[in-house]
């Protein structure tokens, strides 16, 4: 089973403005609202590809509720702690000439609230795949990814982590099956510029020598790079298309992924399948669905 961890989920709440004014009375031209989150994300495009999965985290009041009845909606199965406290973020994406973004805290969550999603994730076996995405909200420690690991060690769950700097170093003695930062993160990690496919390749390859199997470096328009577990780094272009929401791409780029190698457990495959998904979430005003994803997949 395919399993996915938002610790703070969210509902996005997007507004669309003309002209938006500081110190003025805005009118919206359309509003919409999703449940958000990395994982949730993750969740959301393996279902639309056809992959069974369940989603794990945190939820709490009402909000936590439109979180829940969502990703329910969208077929997956759900697993997440509801918490006593609190409310689910809300992160406000305003669109206008430009894109500002201000994303809320969320609840905080308790060493007793942390103690029942581990005692969720026991249950896990061999042959699962667990996905850590995203940020960690209130209250929980800095290394929580790597506590997580430690309790799965001995039951031989493969891992894929998509976070930032600390977090993700933090677990790559582990041996994750897949990590997935973006070449600016991946500039951040080592405090470095990247000016350059080369660069990627070698500070890529870093994290191979720190303890990842697989390396995937996301570019935005400009590709994609995959340093393989055994052979040669790759590198591929993304499909032609109008950039329409980048929000969700680089998750949809992970559950495509991983949606490619379970169904034939070829890498290559799997980075192709990768890309056309992230690809098809990028050029759409939501996340990628399946027709969407094998129309771009045919230009790989």
């Amino acid at each position: 089973m395919i399993n996915t961890i938002t610790l703070n989920p969210s509902l996005d709440y997007v507004v669309k403005v003309n002209n938006f004014k500081m110190d003025s009375l805005n009118r919206s031209k359309n509003e919409e609202v999703y449940a958000g989150g990395k994982g949730i994300n993750v969740s959301i495009v393996l279902k639309n590809l056809g992959v069974e999965n369940t989603a794990l985290g945190y939820i709490a009041g009402f909000t936590g509720d439109e979180i829940l009845k969502q990703v329910i909606d969208h077929g997956v199965n759900c697993d997440f702690v509801k918490l006593n406290k609190g409310l689910s973020r809300i992160n406000v994406k305003l669109k206008s000439d430009g894109e500002t973004e201000i994303n809320g805290s969320g609840p905080e969550i308790t060493s007793e609230d942390l103690k029942v999603l581990y005692g969720k994730l026991s249950l896990l076996t061999k042959g699962d795949y667990l996905i850590l995405s995203g940020s960690i909200p209130n209250g929980v420690p800095d290394d929580v990814y790597e506590t997580i690991i430690k309790i799965l060690l001995d039951k031989n769950v493969e891992f894929i982590v998509d976070s930032t700097k600390d977090l993700l170093l933090k677990v790559l003695k582990y041996k994750p099956f897949l990590i997935k930062p973006n070449h600016h993160e991946l500039a951040e990690m080592f405090n470095v510029e990247i000016n350059n496919d080369d660069d990627i390749i070698t500070y890529g390859k870093k994290l191979q020598e720190m303890g990842a199997k697989n390396v995937l470096i996301s570019m935005a328009g400009d590709g994609a790079i995959l340093l393989p577990e055994n052979g040669e780094a790759i590198k591929r272009q993304v499909p032609k298309g109008i950039l329409k929401n980048s929000v969700g791409a680089g998750d949809s780029m992970v559950a495509g992924f991983l949606a490619g190698y379970l169904k034939n457990n070829d890498i290559d495959e799997a980075f192709k399948m990768g890309i056309a998904t992230g690809s098809a979430s990028a050029f759409s005003k939501e996340l990628a669905t399946k027709e969407e994803v094998y129309k771009l997949l045919s230009q790989i």
